[in-house]
């Protein structure tokens, strides 16, 4: 495929999926921005496999009528050990099971990992990276360029969960780094500019959307909002199931709309990341207390990661549903005049800060 047309006046990105539900909401999202330039999608195992990802990613470019974007086929697996599928939530086809008839997708020749080496040193400086998925595929990518992040603009990942929490609060854990923990040592253990930044559960699990998003979405005439109204109905049944109410975290969703608009956020921290075993799971936490103070038993060395801990939650869901019920059918909200927090590394089109 030829490379990409990249315009000055477009917030460019690369998404790196394991496409399950709210994974096809961000992409979604980005692709209702008239700002947002997608350049290419890598696939990675998690929600689904890493075959379904792909078929999701077609899936989704095809309802909402992007299908120029380059796919690209990448882990199957961890670097170590056989791949954890989140079926019980996503479902079977990573989409819920509603019976959607998905195309097979075109893969790109190239491998996920050299793509996004490759793309990078093209575009030094100019593309945000935003890893949804286990960062398998990132982490490959860092084994041929250690210095990668540091051609990226940002690295926005949606995983991870924040600081150490206020003694007696309940620990959250997330999927992405726990499904390979390898990965994520190489990725937060990576050399970079201060443009890592961690969009944990500790804030993803506030994105809460009620189920009045549902019909909203499900009672628009635009097929990709049908789309991600039934969807959003399958991702419920699984949160029913866990919490007693119809209604979901959108995860990816979160990230994806700070990557865009990070005005919306209102809080973070900066520190190194260390992994801990927490209720059977892995916690991925930058290694500082809440108030960004340090840890009593004294604070690793390592490379800084920014972790956010608070946003506007009116803010996102208002950018966000509008996104998913419209499209790019109706003007977006005001797309243009980002103005990011101070010292934010991805504040606009061309990195300028706000």
């Amino acid at each position: 495929m030829s490379a990409p047309a990249f315009a000055p006046e477009k917030q460019w990105i690369v998404v790196d999926t394991d496409t399950g539900i709210d994974d096809a909401h961000s992409l979604l999202y980005l692709l209702a921005q008239p700002d947002v330039e997608i350049v290419g999608i890598t696939t990675i195992y998690g929600n689904c496999s890493v075959e379904d990802s792909a078929r999701n990613v077609a899936y989704v470019l095809d309802v909402a009528d992007a299908t120029g974007i380059p796919i690209y086929g990448g882990a199957d697996a961890p670097l170590d050990g056989d791949a954890s599928i989140a079926w019980f939530v996503h479902g079977h086809d990573g989409l819920g099971d509603r019976g959607l008839v998905r195309p097979e997708p075109t893969l790109e020749a190239e491998s996920a990992a050299d793509y996004l080496v490759r793309i990078a040193n093209e575009h030094p400086g100019q593309i945000d990276l935003h890893p949804l998925g286990p960062l398998t595929n990132i982490a490959l990518a860092l084994e041929k360029d250690p210095e990668l992040f540091l051609k990226f603009r940002s690295v926005v990942i949606m995983g991870g969960a924040g600081p150490y929490p206020a003694p007696g609060t309940p620990t959250v854990t997330d999927a992405n780094t726990h499904n390979d923990r390898a990965a994520a040592e190489r990725v937060f253990g990576a050399v970079n500019r201060g443009n890592v930044i961690m969009v944990g559960v500790n804030v993803t699990s506030q994105a809460l959307l009620e189920e009045h998003v549902t019909a909203t979405l499900l009672g628009s005439d635009l097929p990709a909002a049908q789309f991600a109204g039934t969807i959003l109905d399958a991702y419920n049944d699984f949160y029913q199931y866990k919490w007693g109410r119809r209604i979901s975290a959108a995860h990816d969703g979160l990230s994806s709309v700070i990557l865009h608009r990070p005005e919306i956020v209102t809080g973070w921290i900066e520190g190194p990341v260390d992994f801990t075993p927490a209720a059977g799971s892995l916690a991925t936490r930058v290694a500082l207390t809440s108030d960004g103070l340090p840890l009593v038993w004294g604070t690793p060395e390592g490379p800084s990661t920014r972790a956010i801990t608070s946003f506007d939650l009116a803010e996102f869901r208002r950018r966000f549903v509008h996104a998913l019920a419209y499209g790019r059918t109706r003007p977006a909200l005001d797309p243009a005049g980002r103005t990011a927090p101070a010292a934010w590394p991805n504040s606009g089109p061309s990195g300028e800060k706000g």
